[in-house]
């Protein structure tokens, strides 16, 4: 570098000092608190007609909760379930409109409350130690109620009423079904047992046309139900537990336990489509890995293995439904699932 070419000096000034010099920029060590920005009032701070069609608005909002909550209670007593796919189907709706209506109410109206009718103005506070001082806690219960004298809260009875009947109200969404299962059927040892017995055939689902084996290609999937499944009694909850996926695999590729080598036939395998997890069905097989997918968690289980668990959260294979062929070449089942079906409960923990 050239003697006499001038160089850049950085200087930094001390710490007494205000400001720092960079690149021939003064650059302040502190900057001054720029406060709160200037009070911007609402409609309803300057117009008592704005306020009382806002307060009109929340107490609307609160009558629709309680209306929904007076729906759902209505509902759930003269709208059973019932025992067909419709019957069903309207009891969840009408169930779900008025639980939506109910917590949808107060939460908007909650809001919009905050939002036009409660006090905005900005407060700032000095942090203190977490036990104030009494004139400390005297002010700030000064504070709250200054506060809650300017919502207005107290000369607004009709919103008073509605909040507190939309929030009373409200919890019945939950009370209710909790309560109307106390005299429930609690007999969990149903569980262990399905519509599948010994010679019973195996269907195709939902048409229920029984399946000879010659039928059943390899990489192909059937979902399966007992025949005469809709003859029985609450026959939808008896489906719910006795649905069965079968799959069609080369014998040459099965691993099966030696207890197990005749619950198969000709390659044929059947299992249960409950997930040992939390109950999902499983429907989605990979011809190539035999691998069957729950599409809720991720479970995946070897259908070639004995639908042993190969990744996810379930931690049981699925249960395994011993088939075989009936006198008219007919796929029947050996007997039911040697274990319970589905997650576990407080009577099974593995």
């Amino acid at each position: 570098m050239s003697a006499d070419k001038p160089t850049t000096d950085l200087t930094t000034s001390s710490t007494s000092t205000s400001s720092v010099e960079h690149h021939g920029d003064h650059v302040p060590e502190r900057f001054e608190n720029p406060g709160l920005p200037p009070h911007v009032h609402r409609m309803g701070d300057t117009d008592p007609a704005a306020a009382k069609r806002s307060e009109r608005q929340v107490v609307a909002l609160f009558t629709l909760s309680i209306i929904g909550t007076i729906g759902f209670v209505v509902a759930y007593f003269a709208v059973p379930p019932g025992e067909t796919v419709a019957s069903m189907r309207l009891s969840n709706l009408l169930l779900g409109i008025g639980l939506f209506l109910a917590m949808f109410g107060i939460g908007v109206a909650a809001v919009h409350w905050a939002k036009t009718l409660m006090s905005d103005h900005e407060r700032v506070e000095a942090r203190h130690p977490q036990k104030s001082d009494p004139e400390t806690r005297a002010g700030a219960i000064a504070a709250l109620s200054e506060g809650a004298a300017d919502s207005g809260i107290q000369r607004r009875s009709l919103l008073k009423g509605a909040v507190v009947s939309a929030v009373a109200l409200a919890p019945l969404t939950i009370a209710v079904p909790l309560v109307g299962e106390v005299g429930g059927d609690w007999n969990v040892s149903k569980f262990r047992h399905t519509l599948w017995e010994r010679g019973r055939r195996l269907t195709r689902d939902p048409s229920g046309t029984p399946i000879k084996p010659a039928e059943v290609t390899r990489g192909s999937v059937y979902h399966v139900i007992p025949d005469g499944l809709r003859e029985a009694d609450h026959w939808i909850e008896e489906k719910a537990k006795a649905v069965v996926l079968m799959v069609r695999i080369d014998p040459d590729q099965l691993t099966e336990a030696d207890d197990r080598k005749d619950w198969s036939y000709e390659g044929i395998v059947a299992y249960s489509k409950i997930c040992t997890h939390v109950g999902c069905p499983v429907a989605l097989y990979e011809q190539q890995t035999h691998h069957l997918l729950c599409p809720c968690h991720q479970s995946t289980f070897d259908m070639a293995d004995g639908a042993k668990v190969v990744f996810g959260p379930a931690s049981r294979p699925l249960p395994q439904l011993p088939i075989t062929v009936d006198d008219e070449g007919y796929l029947i089942a050996q007997d039911d699932f040697n274990e319970p079906i589905g997650p576990s409960y407080w009577e099974r923990l593995k």
